[in-house]
């Protein structure tokens, strides 16, 4: 016997490590804590940003939220992580998804600011890139902003078709500006 308790994950139980971590202001440290894998738990987060448990959606915002301040992606992985333990969780495609952005100024001195479902704010620029996916078979666009931490919002549909309103054509690309970046979305030649 090696002493070491072992740990069977559970939502409660990560619920609980986390609202007890999240007492201070803002999001948990989590890039800090190294706590040991524990196993993978029966959570996945849809295309749509629906978080489910064993098969089940999650109904409770705040649960969601809460559960959302404690991810983290390692590698091609993510997992909801506490300082006393690390869990894996299924993400279908981003963690997030951006639901709405404001546009503040004008071309090259445009700020982007997206908000998540889960309520996260950020602006485009070079600590939150956009960048947009294209789907080898049908060319159809995946738009997605960095939120934190290696974690991305997909951008919905909605706000996608804003963004295009506001692109701009720049170095053979069309694209949008954001905190003097220009992000790329379509070579300007492809628009026909």
């Amino acid at each position: 016997m090696s002493g070491q308790n072992l740990v069977t994950p559970s939502a409660d139980g990560l619920a609980a490590s986390a609202r007890e971590a999240r007492k201070g202001k803002g999001l948990p440290p989590v890039h800090k804590w190294n706590p040991p894998f524990c196993g993978d738990l029966d959570m996945r987060i849809a295309r749509d940003g629906t978080w489910f448990y064993l098969g089940t959606p999650i109904g409770r915002f705040e649960l969601v939220r809460l559960f959302s301040s404690i991810l983290r992606k390692d590698g091609d992985d993510y997992f909801l992580v506490t300082p006393v333990e690390k869990v894996g969780i299924t993400v279908d495609d981003a963690p997030f998804v951006a639901v709405d952005f404001e546009a503040e100024g004008e071309g090259e001195s445009q700020v982007l600011t997206f908000e998540t479902h889960v309520g996260d704010h950020a602006a485009a620029g070079p600590d939150h890139p956009i960048r947009v996916e294209r789907d080898p078979e049908t060319g159809e666009p995946s738009p997605y902003v960095l939120v934190r931490a290696n974690l991305e919002a997909l951008i919905d549909r909605k706000s996608f078709y804003r963004l295009v309103d506001l692109g701009a054509h720049h170095d053979g690309w069309f694209g949008v500006w954001s905190s003097g970046l220009f992000f790329p979305i379509i070579p300007s030649e492809e628009l026909g």
